[in-house]
């Protein structure tokens, strides 16, 4: 039997790993794309959200550079939401004197999603795991680029209950830019979505951090540290709540598995739209699951389950590996 051809995956991120305090998940992703040897990780795009996106692509290219890859390449990407580029960001002083060694490619996002898309059609799989605001702009720079990918996954919504906060009705990456995750859920691109109802059952415990810290992998070592300090930051902010202060959601990652791993998933097929605007639903998902006669026609593939066990064992095995 022969090699298995890996799937090829751009990952676009907001990825904060590399800053006390900051979220961790996203670099946990980038490290799982890296470590499966079934993932062809061709290139990082970055977004604005977890972190600005200038402070995003440094910290992508420190992390890459520390895994050992550094010659995965780097596209830097929009600055602020969709429609609201008034909100942009710009990186602190101390990241940039710490990690501006290593400067993303030149060029745009956006236009280097929808280059690659075009100049393969139906080869490259989009895994997003910030806000949507690159593919949106891909799709009005080329409306091909939905049909010229070969699946867009993304960690992204909620869609079998809701947030219960109303400062963030929505799930953080559709809150951020609501205008761009709806774009893309109507662009007809074939789109798989990882949202709360799953993610937030694949926990890394303080006990898997201190593990990870103490063991022989550079990379699992630096990680530990980090997931400590995130979780330390966790139980801080959410004071009184137990998961909090001992363990935090594997949000990314699970995105990433969902790639080549879909059966550690339960899927279904449903439409899906996203509340747009400022007012106090911005960011829900709004999830048909229903099928019939008068019921829209599905638009993407939903995760409403996930085997805890099988993931959390996949996950550590490739991650100890790098």
């Amino acid at each position: 039997m022969g090699d298995v051809t890996p799937t090829r995956i751009i990952l676009d991120t907001d990825l904060a790993m590399g800053v006390p305090g900051s979220d961790i998940d996203d670099g946990f992703a980038l490290a799982l794309a890296l470590a499966e040897p079934a993932i062809q990780l061709e290139l990082v795009t970055t977004v604005n959200g977890n972190a600005d996106v200038e402070s995003g692509s440094l910290l992508s290219g420190e992390l890459l550079e520390r895994l050992g890859f550094p010659d995965v390449p780097v596209v830097q990407g929009a600055a602020a939401p969709l429609v609201f580029p008034d909100k942009r960001r710009g990186a602190p002083d101390h990241i940039r004197e710490r990690f501006g060694h290593r400067l993303p490619r030149p060029g745009y996002a956006a236009a280097e999603l929808a280059a690659r898309a075009a100049a393969e059609p139906g080869e490259v799989t989009i895994v997003a795991i910030g806000p949507l605001t690159n593919l949106a702009a891909a799709l009005s720079l080329d409306p091909d680029f939905a049909t010229n990918v070969r699946e867009i996954v993304v960690m992204g919504g909620i869609y079998l209950g809701h947030t219960n906060r109303a400062g963030m009705p929505g799930e953080f990456n559709f809150w951020v830019d609501p205008e761009a995750a709806d774009a893309v859920l109507r662009s007809g691109a074939r789109i798989r979505l990882v949202g709360l109802d799953v993610t937030l059952q694949v926990q890394l415990t303080r006990r898997d951090a201190e593990e990870l810290r103490a063991g022989e992998s550079t990379f699992g070592s630096f990680a530990g540290e980090y997931t400590l300090g995130w979780i330390e930051h966790l139980a801080r902010t959410n004071p009184g709540d137990p998961q909090a202060a001992e363990s935090c959601a594997m949000h990314d990652p699970l995105a990433v598995a969902a790639v080549v791993r879909p059966e550690l998933l339960t899927w279904r097929d449903a439409h899906v739209a996203v509340v747009t605007g400022p007012g106090i639903a911005r960011g829900v998902a709004v999830a048909d699951f229903l099928v019939t006669d008068t019921a829209p026609s599905p638009n993407v593939s939903v995760a409403v389950d996930v085997d805890v066990d099988a993931f959390r064992s996949y996950f550590l095995a490739r991650i100890s590996s790098i």
